[in-house]
């Protein structure tokens, strides 16, 4: 296997995981319900992959009150931002190596 194949994170191959990092990496934090519209997925789906992600300590999660209505809210963490980079080194490493040449944009 290739060294930089290594460094592809599981954590990240689902799409909704992937754009949840995505989003994370260029806000400092984002609500549930901003969530739900930016990546079009129900609660019980967002719960499950904000749950995973939260487990590996990729994103922080906090939970409060905005008058009486519950609000939570997430946001990445050093750990996550360091492994999402990695992971994204390693997908441009792939994609360069795909056919030996540079992929053209």
């Amino acid at each position: 296997m290739k060294d930089y194949l290594q460094d592809l994170n599981k954590a990240f191959e689902s799409r909704v995981r992937l754009g949840i990092m995505s989003a994370l990496m260029v806000n400092e934090a984002l609500d549930f319900n901003a969530f739900k519209e930016l990546l079009d997925v129900t609660d019980g789906n967002l719960a499950s992959h904000t749950r995973a992600l939260e487990a590996e300590k990729y994103i922080r999660v906090e939970k409060s009150f905005i008058g009486r209505k519950p609000n939570t809210k997430f946001s990445i963490t050093p750990e996550g931002r360091e492994a999402f980079e990695l992971h994204l080194s390693a997908l441009e490493t792939l994609l360069k190596n795909v056919g030996g040449g540079e992929v053209e944009r």
